[in-house]
């Protein structure tokens, strides 16, 4: 029931701030003010260090660039430190172009819910900000990293790469305050700083994705369990397996999932769950099998694979109790009245009940030929 409430108010809350960035302020020039682009929220004791940067700005007629300017202010909440922001620079910071969010992977341990509460009550924020969590480091050192040019291109390159599937998947704030408001779990992208580019900055890299129970961190998935997790959410990243066949290898790029979750009753106990995974690859490059049994062999390893990955990526989240892709949903869906009964035991029927995974790969040849 609380859920429920929180998820109706959580609506309300988005009818109401959602639908687009506050107005200017009245009488305020372009020219006087810092528009802002990104904001990063840091746990400093029990304190909170926001940081924010505006981007490369345009100067004069010809709209020159100018370095991104980055504000650091440290208070006893959100509100504190933000206020304090106005005093730090000449112009007049303005909140509401804020689209980007990061949280450092202190403020993950400490909690996160503040911080989305706050985005969704401020008459300038929202929670349509895309959202990241800052592995292993600061939220104000990753947006330090960038530079003179700021980390705003690299955050809006990966949310773009999202959306066409060559990246992993991107989340809103609103997305993540609704999974926790809804089951109790969440998962976000992470990110994590790499390497030195030529203007002094540090590229910001895809870092897997972390896990939050109850509001806070609970743990953090890369590498396979990370693709297994994007099997899970449906967003099977543009990835790419090579398999070593008798006549060469072959390369494959996994283009589509899809799971489904079918809960298994002996009468009205809940004995078990499948996980039925369907994905699409197509071979790619030219150094392909040509026998009709390599095919077959490729598709038995894609599909090992990919169970694999489902498999280590369940493994961890059923371990912390974390249903973040919302499998119970498929529950609910299959047996309403059932559901009923799990609903306040989920987490832990979850993480306990016996998981029968299966996969099925489907290979095209070129584009659009399927082979069964």
């Amino acid at each position: 029931m609380r859920r429920t409430i929180l998820t109706a108010v959580l609506a309300l809350v988005l009818a109401l701030t959602g639908c687009g960035k506050a107005a200017l302020p009245y009488a305020r020039e372009m020219g006087d003010m810092a528009l802002l682009r990104t904001m990063g929220v840091d746990a400093e004791g029990d304190r909170v260090r926001v940081t924010v940067s505006t981007g490369r700005r345009a100067a004069g007629l010809q709209g020159e660039g100018q370095p991104a300017l980055v504000l650091s202010a440290l208070g006893d909440s959100l509100s504190g430190a933000c206020r304090s922001m106005q005093g730090l620079s000449d112009s007049y910071v303005f909140y509401g172009y804020v689209d980007q969010l990061l949280l450092g992977e202190g403020a993950a341990l400490a909690g996160v819910e503040p911080v989305l509460d706050y985005f969704s009550r401020d008459v300038e924020l929202g929670l349509g900000a895309q959202m990241w969590l800052v592995r292993g480091e600061t939220a104000r050192a990753a947006l330090e990293s960038g530079g003179e040019a700021g980390v705003e291109g690299r955050l809006s390159t990966l949310q773009t790469d999202s959306e066409m599937g060559a990246a992993g998947v991107a989340r809103t704030a609103g997305e993540v305050f609704s999974d926790l408001l809804e089951r109790g779990c969440a998962y976000l992208p992470a990110l994590t700083a790499s390497g030195r580019e030529e203007d002094g900055g540090t590229a910001l890299l895809e870092a897997g994705y972390g896990v939050l129970r109850d509001g806070a961190l609970a743990g953090w998935l890369d590498g396979e369990a990370a693709k297994g997790l994007e099997l899970l959410a449906g967003h099977a990243a543009d990835d790419i397996l090579t398999v070593e066949l008798p006549s060469g290898q072959a390369v494959a790029r996994i283009t589509g999932a899809s799971v489904r979750c079918e809960p298994v009753f002996q009468g009205e106990e809940l004995t078990g769950l499948r996980l039925s995974c369907r994905a699409f690859a197509e071979l790619a490059e030219f150094r392909v099998p040509g026998e009709a049994g390599e095919l077959d062999q490729l598709r038995a390893e894609l599909e090992e694979r990919e169970r694999l990955r489902l498999q280590e990526a369940l493994s961890r989240l059923r371990g912390w109790g974390t249903d973040c892709t919302g499998l119970g949903d498929q529950v609910a869906r299959a047996d309403p009245g059932r559901w009923e009964k799990l609903r306040g035991e989920w987490d832990q029927r979850f993480s306990s009940v016996p998981l029968e995974i299966s996969v099925q790969v489907s290979v095209s040849r070129t584009y659009g030929e399927l082979k069964e």
